[in-house]
């Protein structure tokens, strides 16, 4: 199997859970369509999710990309789903367009020879060819949220067929900005009968909130390290030359897009730096040292609590006493100048039932003591990637695609019609290297005035027109579809 598998003890699973299946115990179809892209049995997260998902029950997975949860959702797929009927009758929710793309090549291999066709929806792109996908009859609608609710309010998909719901990377997908869009897209799902499942690398309070509103009494399986579960840190280190700390710090934070984050530093010179550094990126920031007074630092504190700011910067003296209970975004630095200081940084995040991540940015010498701290500690360390400037165009190009479609999908006709005075002049100025230039920066000031100033919090749900018209106010838990 072309897959990178965990060892199984490290899958987690619920007290009086389903067993897990084998390949030879799955019907002839799963087994086919497996056998056809090479592989002979399955990964660990397939076997143990795929009881569930046959039979029916909603699903929380934590889960990394390479364990295999793309086959996991998709095989299911081929028993639960109908070749004869033409009709929209599960739909993968993904973060961005390259997502997409990949579910949507894996899912055509699966099902090459079953008579299942697969329709990738995202935005950025003509929807013509999608809108085609829609009128074959395609089974399976893999797609962005706003895209996809792009098509359901023009009427170019419906949903009344609709039998399974998955919503994968779901932490991504609300550091993109999707959350409202997938409460508007709940509304076009049918009463009852639609099957959901979600899955994530981590479950903070805002991924667990979600769950709440599109599962109906999940079981959570857990694919990771040893004993991982909702409420537990994922601890994570990314190397990085010193003089380069700054640039991956804010290649980090406009990657992941956390709500609220603490960036530890060992010293208040370097509190103070950092600080400045993400001011004059346009976040957000604010710094806690003891040379604040403690008047200051309690509404530092108090500010983070309610949300008012997004980052907060300190020395560990400092921020003793921060007890947020949805902060799930850790930034250390520096490795602590004290090992025990480590477990001090690193509980400021995964409290009150949800899961965390600190993530640690270290130079040469300094993986030497993150390695102390792991054996002190017992700790394993996942390293990420180093990530480029060419990693942060793409996510912010996606998210600001995302953010402009939004706000496009809220004009209504005068409003489309007084912008109609701009089309010509933006097609000159993407011709030329100065127009350009013009359009990054209105694009600039809009991605930080929308996502980047403040603080990024769920949003307000909106009472907005039922597809018939009528006004619909908030509803819990699926929409009542069951």
């Amino acid at each position: 199997m072309s897959l990178q598998e965990p060892d199984p003890q490290h899958l987690e699973i619920p007290q009086d859970g389903l067993p897990a299946t084998k390949l030879a115990e799955l019907s002839a179809r799963i087994q086919q369509a497996a056998q056809q892209v090479g592989w002979s049995e399955l990964a660990p997260v397939q076997a143990m999710a795929a009881p569930y998902l046959l039979a029916g029950q909603d699903l929380m997975v934590q889960a990394r990309t390479g364990s295999g949860k793309t086959g996991a959702f998709l095989l299911p797929m081929l028993d639960r789903l109908d070749p004869a009927l033409k009709q929209a009758q599960a739909l993968v929710l993904v973060p961005t367009r390259e997502l997409a793309s990949q579910v949507t090549d894996e899912a055509t291999k699966l099902f090459a020879g079953t008579g299942f066709e697969v329709v990738p929806v995202y935005g950025g792109v003509g929807y013509q060819q999608q809108i085609d996908g829609f009128q074959r009859g395609a089974q399976l609608v893999v797609g962005t949220p706003g895209r996809v609710l792009d098509h359901l309010l023009k009427r170019n998909l419906k949903l009344d067929h609709l039998k399974l719901l998955v919503m994968d990377e779901a932490d991504r997908m609300l550091s993109m900005g999707f959350y409202q869009d997938m409460l508007d897209v709940q509304r076009y799902l049918p009463q009852k009968g639609v099957h959901g499942s979600m899955f994530s690398a981590t479950f903070p309070v805002n991924v667990q909130r979600l769950a709440e509103r599109f599962l109906d009494k999940p079981a959570f399986l857990s694919l990771s390290r040893d004993h991982v579960h909702v409420t537990d840190v994922q601890h994570i280190m990314m190397k990085t030359p010193r003089m380069d700390k700054d640039r991956t710090l804010v290649r980090l934070l406009e990657i992941d897009n956390p709500s609220q984050a603490l960036i530890f530093c060992n010293t208040k010179t370097r509190v103070t730096y950092v600080t400045t550094v993400l001011q004059r990126f346009g976040y957000n920031a604010a710094e806690m040292s003891s040379e604040l007074s403690q008047a200051a630092r309690e509404r530092v504190l108090q500010q983070l609590k309610d949300g008012e700011l997004r980052f907060v910067v300190a020395t560990d003296v400092a921020a003793r006493g921060i007890d947020i209970q949805d902060l799930g975004y850790v930034v250390l630095y520096e490795p602590p100048e004290d090992p025990e200081l480590y477990i001090h940084r690193a509980g400021r995040t995964g409290r009150a039932g949800a899961s965390g991540i600190a993530i640690s940015l270290i130079e040469g010498l300094e993986e030497r003591e993150l390695k102390k701290i792991a054996s002190i500690y017992k700790i394993e360390f996942q390293e990420r990637p180093a990530l480029s400037d060419e990693d942060v165009a793409r996510v912010v190009s996606e998210r600001m695609i995302a953010i402009l479609e939004g706000q496009l999908r809220t004009r209504d006709k005068l409003q489309t019609e007084r912008m109609q005075r701009f089309i010509h002049l933006s097609a000159q100025l993407a011709e030329s290297e100065e127009g350009r230039a013009l359009l990054a920066m209105i694009l600039d000031d809009r991605y930080y005035t929308a996502t980047q100033a403040g603080t990024p919090m769920e949003p307000q749900e909106r009472v907005k027109p039922t597809p018939d018209g009528s006004r619909q106010q908030k509803r819990r838990h699926r929409g009542g579809r069951r």
